[in-house]
């Protein structure tokens, strides 16, 4: 939905008839994921996409057709090999979209994103009554189909909270940056948190890490990684974050130093499952040792989380992971 906000703030000001075209289903190659979103307007206009062109003008259509009667349907579609090949996939596939008048739920849903509040939309494809809660749930932020009803989750944008301005830091958060996530960098040491070593750090804070996390709010989208090594900072950061209800906690360091800090929480009164939350020691072991890996490696393990991957090669995943990867 995010992808196509600016559009629907705009058309819904302009009192535009709006269909909405979801992706709930593919098979074989895909060229857009579940969730993917495409809008039409009686008065002709589209924005998004549900299959980077091959069955947008079918798609369209249907948008119309939908417009006219009021009823939402799903609408199956085979993507031939060649035109597979056009839009950059090895082979064909099929795709089923849920096309749907706009409802007042939407309109709900656009207001709260508007504001950067998390919801979670239930839409069931059969009679295309849709349901939005407050929150979304814990585990991978990706939409799913549960039987009848698409279940997708709209967490706030994702929030990475980097504490410990050290060298393995500045790439983390140019990589961050690069993936779309905001950027906090929190370090008592000013020296450390300067604007020259973190250019594209949407906030830096000069605090002790539980006097910053304090003001900072922590829900399924925000990403803490812990990088100081040193018990002074470590454990402050921890003891703020293990009983929220953040989407990740890492932290550097060897398995000797987190059995250490876990050993320390846990006489402070902190439970196992509390711990167990914790990614430590931190990232994927991709073989480099250098800042640069080190940060890829983080960042990638925060992803595989977010999005519920495996992180193993996909050419060791499973066949139907392998057939709809890019």
């Amino acid at each position: 939905m995010r992808e196509v906000l600016q559009e629907l703030n705009e058309w819904t000001r302009a009192g535009e008839d709006i269909a909405i075209a979801t992706v709930i289903e593919t098979w074989g190659s895909s060229p857009r994921p579940l969730g993917s979103k495409m809008l039409v307007t009686r008065s002709g206009k589209m924005a998004g996409s549900v299959s980077n062109g091959c069955i947008e003008g079918a798609v369209f259509d249907e948008g119309q057709t939908v417009l006219k009667s009021g009823t939402p349907k799903i609408a199956a579609f085979g993507v031939a090999d060649e035109v597979a090949f056009e839009v950059g996939l090895a082979c064909g596939g099929h795709i089923e979209v849920f096309v749907q008048p706009l409802g007042n739920v939407h309109r709900q849903l656009v207001g709260m994103l508007n504001r950067d509040e998390a919801a979670t939309l239930r839409t069931n494809l059969t009679t295309g009554e849709a349901e939005l809660v407050s929150g979304t749930p814990p585990g991978t932020e990706l939409p799913r189909r549960d039987g009848d009803v698409f279940v997708e989750p709209f967490r706030r944008p994702a929030h990475l909270v980097i504490i410990g301005a050290i060298h393995i830091a500045i790439p983390l958060h140019r990589l961050a940056k690069l993936m779309g996530y905001r950027v906090t960098v929190i370090d008592a040491r000013a020296k450390f948190a300067t604007q020259e070593r973190f250019p594209e750090a949407d906030e830096l804070i000069v605090a002790w890490p539980d006097e910053a996390m304090s003001k900072i709010p922590i829900d399924s989208s925000t990403y803490v990684v812990v990088l100081t090594h040193d018990p002074k900072f470590d454990l402050p950061a921890l003891r703020s974050v293990l009983k929220k209800d953040a989407g990740y906690i890492g932290a550097i360091g060897s398995r000797k130093t987190n059995q250490n800090r876990f050993d320390a929480l846990r006489k402070e009164g902190f439970t196992e499952e509390q711990l167990a939350r914790v990614h430590g020691p931190i990232g994927l072991d991709l073989g480099g040792r250098g800042a640069e890996e080190t940060a890829l490696g983080i960042l990638a393990e925060i992803t595989a989380v977010r999005f519920g991957g495996s992180g193993v090669s996909m050419r060791s995943a499973p066949p139907a992971l392998r057939a709809t990867s890019p």
